[in-house]
């Protein structure tokens, strides 16, 4: 039975006529679109522990959240707007029984956030078992599949649908390949492989939990074991949270099945790593650990490095942008030699809202989130370093605030390359002509012309001296060679393509040069 329930650059000059053009709407910085959770523990309370492991991944994504439990006769999908702690009570995670679970949380952005498209998806297979599914990361070939899926009796069409993401898709060509004869487990192994892009999966019938990695493991996904069972998650920071120990991440191109036998790997393709250089950056827990390397120590090494790349001749003291810069300023400050201090003090419960604040309210801007420490940053020539600069609004407010409360310098150093390009496997960046690294500099590829874009973007900033760390550098402090990495959105190499008709939009001229200057970018 299913139920569903609703080379390094930097510039220093003294600051003179910033460039305008930009608003204070705010940062609105890159976000990772999804956190999937999921959990086969007879005995244990399975929809507790995915309550758990979503709060250990809630960084991503902030707008929607579910679960989906099986007690091996029913699918039962329990999910809705808001944080995770809005979203589930007492009283629904008691009502929530069984021995398999899933969860997900969802960043999305424009009318996409709405309920339907909340996930794990549900679907009723062709038998009449419920499906569940979790997904994160964005596939480039998704319109390739509308018209093979039946939707009551009629092709399926995106904008016809209730749900219309990706998963709501893979979920229905799921559910409608598993026959009386055809194993959702084989429906999977057959279907997997034709799927192009980035998709991390959790999903369940009611007797088993299974999970998936695409070929290039662009995004990550682990596997942990509890006494009485075994638990895969975006991070092994929701493997912690949940008192799992970490058995291994799992490989690109492989689908696990997990179920009363124990676990089984198949390989659906061969592996042809690209993992997301920004979940390295920015996106992952300082606390998570990526193919075998912290977080929090790479974020280090890459503030290190960028002490090496961009010195600061004459900072005093190095403060870091919290929580995202905290690491690279630690670091930044070891590779100086310069002291590190804390001059912002940020509050930790501003965050996504649906209460809309007032216009004098929205004016105040990045002062809801960040105050200065006046007696710290009063005469002092301070060295700030951040995670990324996207639109460049959060950081021009940032240097007002500094210089209101006495700094006598402010020198920005950027914990990785100036982003230029979308992302098509699954964060959520501003569209090209916003991101301010193109709005105010130049695409080229050339040294001049990322010196041009740093000197163009430090005086739209209003800081005295402005540097990023090179792609080289933040690549290194990975300890990942550099052609398992994917670092599209600084460099514009596709590692396997973009989505049709992404040559419209903002982003189509930026993207339209790309292929006419080095055609081993693949378009």
């Amino acid at each position: 039975m299913a139920t569903h329930v609703p080379p390094s650059t930097f510039s220093s000059t003294p600051v003179d006529d910033p460039v305008g053009g930009f608003d204070d709407r705010g940062e609105d910085p890159p976000r990772e679109e999804c956190g999937v959770f999921g959990v086969w523990a007879p005995g244990e309370d399975v929809a507790k522990l995915s309550y758990y492991g979503l709060y250990a991944l809630q960084h991503r994504g902030q707008e929607a959240a579910g679960i989906a439990v099986a007690d091996g006769a029913q699918v039962l999908v329990f999910k809705d707007l808001g944080l995770v702690s809005q979203v589930f009570d007492e009283q629904s995670l008691a009502s929530m029984n069984g021995h398999i679970a899933i969860g997900h949380t969802r960043y999305a952005s424009g009318d996409t956030s709405r309920w339907a498209n909340a996930q794990p998806s549900f679907h009723t297979d062709t038998v009449g078992g419920g499906l569940a599914l979790g997904h994160n990361g964005a596939l480039v070939n998704a319109d390739d599949f509308a018209g093979r899926i039946q939707v009551d009796q009629g092709p399926f069409r995106r904008e016809n649908r209730n749900g219309t993401t990706d998963a709501d898709l893979i979920g229905a060509l799921l559910a409608q390949a598993v026959t009386d004869e055809v194993t959702v487990e084989q429906a999977a192994t057959a279907l997997l492989p034709e799927f192009q892009g980035a998709f991390c999966l959790t999903f369940m019938d009611q007797d088993t939990l299974y999970a998936a990695r695409d070929p290039h493991g662009l995004r990550p996904l682990s596997l942990g074991r509890l006494e009485r069972g075994w638990v895969v998650a975006s991070e092994t920071a929701a493997l912690d949270i949940v008192g799992a120990s970490f058995v291994r991440d799992i490989e690109p191109g492989e689908l696990l099945a997990i179920d009363g036998d124990g676990v089984r790997s198949t390989r659906f393709a061969e592996p042809v790593r690209r993992g997301c250089v920004f979940e390295y950056v920015y996106l992952a827990r300082p606390d998570s650990v990526l193919e075998g390397r912290s977080v929090h120590e790479a974020r280090v090494q890459i503030g290190r490095l960028l002490a090496e790349e961009a010195p600061a001749p004459g900072g005093e003291l190095v403060i870091p942008v919290p929580e995202s810069g905290t690491p690279a300023a630690i670091g930044y400050a070891q590779g100086s030699g310069i002291d590190y201090g804390q001059g912002l003090v940020k509050n930790a419960y501003v965050g996504r809202t649906f209460i809309q604040p007032s216009q004098t309210i929205r004016q105040l801007g990045i002062r809801l989130k960040l105050n200065p420490l006046r007696d710290v940053i009063a005469g002092r020539s301070l060295v700030v370093v951040d995670d990324s600069i996207v639109r460049g609004n959060t950081q021009r407010a940032l240097m007002r605030m500094l210089r209101e409360a006495g700094a006598r310098e402010v020198h920005v150093r950027i914990a990785s390359p100036p982003v230029k390009w979308p992302c098509f496997y699954g964060i959520d960046f501003a569209a090209p002509s916003e991101l301010i690294a193109n709005a105010v500099g130049r695409v080229g590829e050339h040294d001049d012309d990322l010196a041009e874009t740093v000197e163009a973007v430090r005086r739209s900033i209003g800081a005295d001296s402005l540097g990023f760390i090179s792609t080289d550098g933040m690549v290194a402090a990975t300890e990942q060679p550099a052609e398992r990495l994917c670092t599209a959105c600084f460099t514009g190499g596709y590692p396997l393509g973009v989505p049709t008709g992404a040559h419209t939009g903002p982003g189509a001229q930026i993207l339209g040069g790309l292929d006419r200057r080095d055609p081993a970018h693949s378009l």
